[in-house]
């Protein structure tokens, strides 16, 4: 098989699978409407259940509506059928994923997921399986035909089911009025938690470089000198005057012939940006991109608290 050809199958694979996603969207009617209902008026968790390739959709349908606001736990229906049954109570909600409805540990335990929970949700390829006879609501995940060669691995089938949870984590998100801060709340790892809830101040460099308004060209160049981040704030008391750069020593040194007079109010450039120590990092990180500079001020009521740099809020995963 050439490349040109392996091209084709993928592209085929996937037109397969986007053809049944468009009949998925097609038929969705009011038994999805009242499983939304039924999940987001529950007393209790969202108890999802599969076993072979549906197992794995269902962990990660856990995942997702556990991550927006939909308390969930996955339960594999061959454990279940031996002793984690338990796990039921009487105030939960059973979704159960089946694509033929009528798998040995499916059959066997289809009675008991509806004497157990408030409510049987079915999520079937086969509307007249046990599984879909035992359901208080189905929910039709047909597929025509998968997408694997031999028509034989699950694939359109996987893809549909994934979808469809999917779809029902962004309906109960929206009726539980799940926000950003939310879902900040629920991932405080990784850049995704950074971005929605770091501060600035957890950012700020170990370095505070500073000279007075009447600091003298050795004073200011030992200051920045010191700095890693090659500037330095000039200050009046507690009140933020301006910043000198290395850059602005450089451009002065090539200026001018006698430097002994200069002083930092001289030299500096005035109204520095700067941001507060309690904004967020992603805040900061926009300021540094839309004014395209290195490092910003940060301040504490108004009065000079340190320095925040681009490189460290990138090294973070903040953008």
């Amino acid at each position: 098989m050439n490349n040109q050809e392996i091209l084709q199958l993928a592209k085929n694979a996937l037109s397969i699978e986007i053809a049944e996603l468009e009949l998925l969207k097609n038929r969705l009617d009011g038994q999805f409407l009242k499983a939304v209902e039924i999940i987001n008026s529950a007393k209790g968790k969202l108890i999802i259940v599969g076993i072979g390739k549906s197992a794995h959709v269902g962990n990660k349908m856990v995942a997702t509506l556990n991550s927006t606001g939909t308390p969930s736990q996955f339960l594999h229906a061959s454990e279940a059928i031996h002793g984690d049954l338990g796990v039921i109570q009487k105030t939960d909600v059973v979704l159960c994923i089946s694509n033929s409805g009528n798998s040995p540990e499916i059959v066997k335990l289809a009675p008991f997921l509806k004497q157990y929970s408030s409510s049987l949700i079915g999520m079937t390829g086969n509307l007249k399986s046990k599984l879909a006879e035992f359901s208080d609501v189905i929910l039709n995940t047909f597929v025509e035909k998968e997408a694997c060669p031999i028509k034989l691995a699950p694939t359109s089938s996987t893809t549909v089911q994934m979808a469809l949870g999917d779809a029902l984590a962004v309906c109960l998100m929206e009726l539980n009025g799940f926000k950003e801060s939310d879902f900040a709340k629920f991932h405080p790892g990784g850049s995704l938690g950074k971005n929605l809830t770091a501060k600035v101040d957890q950012f700020l460099s170990p370095q505070k470089p500073h000279v007075s308004e009447e600091a003298s060209l050795r004073d200011i160049i030992i200051s920045v000198s010191s700095s890693k981040h090659g500037i330095t704030v000039v200050t009046n008391g507690d009140d933020i005057t301006g910043v000198i750069t290395d850059g602005d020593l450089r451009r002065m040194l090539m200026s001018e012939q006698d430097l002994s007079k200069f002083i930092a109010k001289e030299i500096m450039s005035k109204n520095p940006k700067s941001i507060d120590k309690n904004a967020l990092a992603k805040e900061a990180m926009q300021i540094l991109k839309d004014k395209n500079i290195g490092q910003l001020i940060v301040t504490e009521n108004g009065k000079y608290f340190g320095i925040i740099d681009i490189h460290k809020l990138l090294d973070e995963g903040i953008n």
